[in-house]
């Protein structure tokens, strides 16, 4: 099997909201009045535009896959760690496994990700 390498195709232009650069990220504390403050995750801008490429091992399509396109799931071991895509050119299911620097490319360019949790 052809290793698949994920690379975020470079954005311009507006973030997903239609404001700003398409860079950066939120403050850690948001201030909404004199003395609330939200804490927790840092939310961050992700650019309209974020593209991954990415093949195909049955038909052997290269491509480029918009962040909906993909889906992460983070499971307890590396044999759980997972990203999956259809083919767009033969339909196909793809899942691949996903180390740590495609975990944080997927995360980081808006995918959505779901934590697998083992049964007690």
């Amino acid at each position: 099997m052809n290793p698949t390498y994920l690379i975020p195709v470079a954005a311009t232009g507006p973030t997903a909201d239609g404001t700003g650069p398409a860079h950066g990220c939120g403050p850690a504390a948001v201030r909404t009045g004199p003395t609330a403050v939200r804490t927790g995750p840092v939310p961050v801008r992700v650019p309209a535009a974020v593209r991954f490429r990415a093949a195909c091992p049955g038909c052997r399509g290269r491509f480029e896959l918009a962040a909906g396109a993909l889906r992460l799931a983070i499971g307890a071991t590396s044999r759980t760690t997972f990203y999956t895509f259809t083919c767009p050119e033969c339909a196909a299911a793809v899942r691949k496994p996903a180390g740590e620097r495609i975990i944080e490319l997927l995360t980081g360019g808006g995918v959505r990700t779901l934590r697998l949790h083992a049964a007690p």
